[in-house]
């Protein structure tokens, strides 16, 4: 559904725009989403988390009727989180934008 995968990417950079959230990389995929972002540790992950779902089921819901019919909830409670580690971004970079073509 490209508009609706267009609308999300654009909701997710104002909520990191908005937290000083940097958007690495962004893919959106058919079930979820990859994201690699660099978030203040005093903010944390599970606040840039809970504002993106939030916001973004709120928003896609209200634009995209569809998706109350075929959804009970845009998201789940869970994400996962990890760390870059000592991994080079670009790396990181390269595994998500290869997602799309898996």
């Amino acid at each position: 559904m490209p508009p609706i995968d267009e609308r999300l990417k654009q909701i997710i950079g104002e909520v990191c725009e908005e937290h000083d959230a940097e958007i690495e990389e962004l893919e959106v995929m058919p079930d979820h989403v990859h994201l690699l972002v660099s978030v203040d540790p005093q903010f944390g992950i599970h606040r840039l988390m809970k504002v993106v779902k939030g916001r973004s089921s709120r928003l896609l819901r209200q634009e995209f009727p569809v998706l109350k019919r075929k959804l009970p909830t845009l998201w789940t409670n869970s994400y996962f989180c990890a760390t870059t580690g000592g991994a080079p971004l670009s790396l990181i970079k390269q595994y998500i934008e290869q997602q799309k073509h898996v």
